[in-house]
């Protein structure tokens, strides 16, 4: 399972992280400005542009995501395949140029692109950004929040706005995604299941032992779950970044009777389908005992934008209305 930049593999201002910045004058989508924009990144850097970036450079997949939903095209991606096989909701244009990796992207390759700016998370280590400020302007947006995750995502999103004069773009994207949160939650309640106990996760073999990942209320994935109205069903703690936790198959036991759901992807092996599939634990589960274990499209990203979030919305909701 690929995991996001985090140790173990990984409003504006008042915070100082990425949701700040100011232009000189405000671009638009349609009148680019041809005056100097000035941004204030995650880090609290200055970042300053000649006007609004267009040949743009992203080293995580979350940054590709909202370039893309914003229209614009990155020449750069790290890890093309990975992103097109894990982020189908927001599929690439043009033919952007392989990086490399997410965590060590090829300096070389980026400076051969040339590029107005390059787009990084406070995921990417120190050393490698001080690499890229060499080639040009980085802008660095906060990985993710796990005190407001839906917060973060639309403030990162307005900050590459800002760099790429898509402001009118991302007021679109955001109404949207707020749109499909409304239009979930009222299905979901028609349905009867307003207030429903749900339990999202994903899992990994390692050492012929199955790691089951619980994406608590402080992950993105539980933030959306718990605005269309569903409760999440993990008690266990995540981290402070991205809400994530780790158990085994006997600490579902307490979960009772909810729902469960998980995205896989056929390029990966699928442990509930596969390790587990005769675990005498998992088999006993109420919701497995019941049929009510979802997985979900492939190619949602659990860890993306407006775009992965609302594509994961539809996909749970016509799960469990079916």
């Amino acid at each position: 399972m690929r995991r996001p930049l985090i140790a173990l593999a990984a409003a504006c201002a008042a915070l100082a992280l990425a949701g700040c910045g100011t232009t000189e004058p405000a671009a638009t989508d349609t009148k680019p400005s041809s005056r100097s924009i000035t941004l204030t990144d995650a880090t609290g850097a200055k970042v300053k542009l000649d006007g609004p970036a267009e040949k743009v450079v992203a080293t995580e997949w979350d940054v590709v995501e909202h370039l893309v939903s914003l229209g614009v095209a990155p020449v750069g991606v790290a890890d093309v395949k990975g992103y097109t096989a894990w982020d189908a909701s927001a599929p690439l244009t043009g033919k952007p140029k392989d990086i490399g990796t997410r965590g060590e992207p090829s300096t070389d390759t980026i400076a051969s692109l040339s590029p107005d700016l390059i787009v990084a998370t406070t995921d990417l280590t120190p050393a490698v950004v001080t690499q890229l400020r060499r080639i040009a302007p980085v802008l660095e947006i906060q990985s993710a929040d796990a005190s407001d995750q839906i917060g973060r995502m639309k403030q990162n999103l307005d900050l590459i706005a800002e760099a790429t004069g898509t402001t009118d773009k991302a007021t679109k994207v955001k109404q949207g995604f707020d749109t499909k949160i409304t239009e979930g939650r009222k299905a979901l309640a028609d349905a009867g299941l307003a207030g429903h106990g749900i339990a999202f996760a994903d899992a990994y073999v390692a050492s012929n032992q199955v790691s089951i990942r619980p994406y608590t209320s402080g992950s993105l994935i539980g933030d959306v779950n718990e605005a269309i109205g569903l409760k999440n069903a993990w008690t266990v703690k995540g981290d402070a970044k991205y809400g994530l936790a780790t158990t085994d198959v006997e600490g579902l036991s307490g979960l009772g009777d909810v729902t469960f759901a998980y995205i896989g992807n056929d390029s990966e092996s699928d442990p509930f389908t596969t390790d587990l599939a005769k675990n005498a634990v998992w088999k006993g589960l109420p919701f497995v005992k019941k049929g009510d274990v979802h997985r979900l499209p492939d190619g949602i990203w659990m860890f993306g934008g407006p775009t992965s979030m609302e594509a994961y919305v539809d996909a749970l909701v016509a799960a469990l209305t079916k």
